[in-house]
């Protein structure tokens, strides 16, 4: 699971493909002194830089606090709720986080705890957005258990573009609190199922920066959701 490079290991077949047209391009176009050449060459290189920040990995520092759970995903809370049909199979806390094109798309794990269980399920490729995208929608999930017996679910989602999921842990891994954990592609959603009794510590249309802010903290009860 370890992807300390500068870029998503996902995202390097992609930005060779997109550099090595932008080169091809651009030696033909100055060769033939050709402005036919050029534009493409020109296209083919913005192409490649939204590449390049797409597939951005930039290194988080997680808050000190262990009780702290964070984000898993750069993004914006679309979604602050108490639901009852979970992947826990209880009532939780259920936060969604959507990431656009423009967000970094690593996902980190919320909290230190052992994947118990991991699923997916094939669906559909609504907006992201939409309330329906948690049941319908193709999505990959694991189920982190604490040491102290916690547990909680994160779900990645894809959208109406992303169309790719990555989840790098097996069962009975262990993660680490802000450790890179999976990846999706291109524009997506993450929900996250938390203890009922949580109190929320964000809520919708905040900004999130994924392993360092902190959706609530465990152990810590609270009331209504306002």
């Amino acid at each position: 699971m370890n992807n300390n490079g500068f870029f998503a290991r996902e995202g390097y077949p992609f930005i060779t493909c997109a550099a090595v047209v932008t080169l091809l391009l651009s030696l033909l176009a100055g060769k033939l002194c050709s402005v036919a050449l050029a534009l493409p060459a020109g296209v083919s290189f913005l192409l490649t830089v939204f590449i390049l920040y797409f597939f951005r990995n930039p290194e988080r520092t997680p808050p000190v606090d262990e009780r702290a759970v964070v984000a898993p995903a750069d993004g914006v809370v679309v979604v602050v709720d108490r639901v009852p049909e979970t992947p826990l199979g209880a009532e939780a806390l259920k936060i969604s986080i959507f990431m656009s094109v423009f967000n970094v798309h690593v996902n980190r794990a919320p909290v230190n705890g052992k994947v118990i269980d991991k699923f997916y399920h094939h669906g559909k490729f609504f907006d992201a957005r939409h309330g329906k995208a948690s049941f319908e929608n193709e999505r990959c999930g694991i189920i982190l258990e604490t040491d102290k017996g916690i547990r909680l679910a994160v779900v990645q989602i894809a959208g109406l573009i992303a169309r790719r999921i990555v989840t790098y842990p097996a069962v009975g891994e262990f993660l680490v609190r802000g450790a890179r954990y999976g990846l999706i592609r291109f524009g997506s959603r993450l929900d996250v199922y938390l203890p009922i009794t949580m109190e929320p510590l964000v809520k919708v249309g905040d900004t999130t920066v994924a392993g360092e802010t902190v959706l609530g903290l465990l152990g810590v009860s609270g009331g209504s959701i306002t």
